[in-house]
């Protein structure tokens, strides 16, 4: 049997990436830097381990963004259009590609991080951490909704 193989990319097309397998995780994020960066309330993303994100076409039009030089996430967005392409995390060896740019995906989100940031709440039913999903960094404390 093969790999699922889907694709993602910016806005115009200059960059796309191909990911292969499934996602390792699904979440909302509600922190302050992902709601300024996507511009929106919330951010849905997708979480792939670094090995199974591709860089298929544009690479030379991807830049980087860190908001502080310790920072965690290393934000690539389209230098054509200007959206968001994609978040390293290479502290934890994953990929977060947004939701809404990936091809044929369900998006199955199973916790929410970041939720004292929140905007706006959500009663899903889903839990709601403090921090980073605990799966990756150790963080067990989760919050009212």
């Amino acid at each position: 049997m093969s790999a699922t193989l889907r694709t993602a990319g910016c806005l115009c097309g200059a960059v796309q990436l191909s990911l292969t397998g499934e996602p390792f995780g699904m979440a909302y994020c509600h922190c302050e830097s992902c709601r300024r960066w996507f511009g929106a309330p919330v951010h849905a993303g997708c979480l792939w381990p670094d090995e199974n994100v591709r860089v298929v076409k544009g690479a030379e039009h991807l830049t980087l963004f860190k908001r502080t030089a310790r920072s965690g996430s290393h934000r690539q967005f389209c230098s054509v259009c200007g959206a968001p392409v994609l978040v390293g995390h290479p502290d934890v060896g994953m990929t977060d590609v947004p939701a809404v740019s990936v091809s044929n995906l369900e998006f199955e989100p199973t916790l929410h991080t970041h939720y004292p940031e929140r905007v706006t709440a959500f009663r899903d039913g889903l839990p709601k951490y403090r921090y980073f999903d605990p799966a990756i960094v150790g963080d067990s404390e989760t919050v009212p909704e």
